[in-house]
């Protein structure tokens, strides 16, 4: 992969019925296997936090994805923040609930 590829950092907030149907597991394969760096959790507000880092194209792809979620998602609804730092790890982590 060349060194010029775009690379972007973007911290998103999904919303609707997101905890307890398997989103952050999901979410840690999908972009694991998409090759991204970051992290996912559970929010105590009941939305999941995610931050996903790597080739742009790559990023706008899982945040794509994350619009559907695991089968037994029901998103309603995802918020983009581009104002993140890349993950200080390689990898995709599942955090503990914030």
């Amino acid at each position: 992969m060349s060194d010029h590829v775009p690379r972007s950092t973007v911290r998103v907030v999904i919303s609707g019925r997101v905890q307890g149907v398997w989103y952050r597991g999901w979410t840690v394969g999908e972009a694991a296997a998409a090759g991204l760096d970051g992290w996912v959790r559970n929010r105590s507000d009941g939305t999941v936090e995610a931050v996903f880092s790597g080739p742009s194209d790559r990023v706008a792809a899982m945040i794509e994805a994350c619009r559907d979620g695991p089968p037994a998602a029901r998103v309603t609804g995802i918020e983009c923040f581009d104002d993140t730092d890349p993950p200080a790890q390689s990898g995709f982590l599942q955090r503990p609930t914030l």
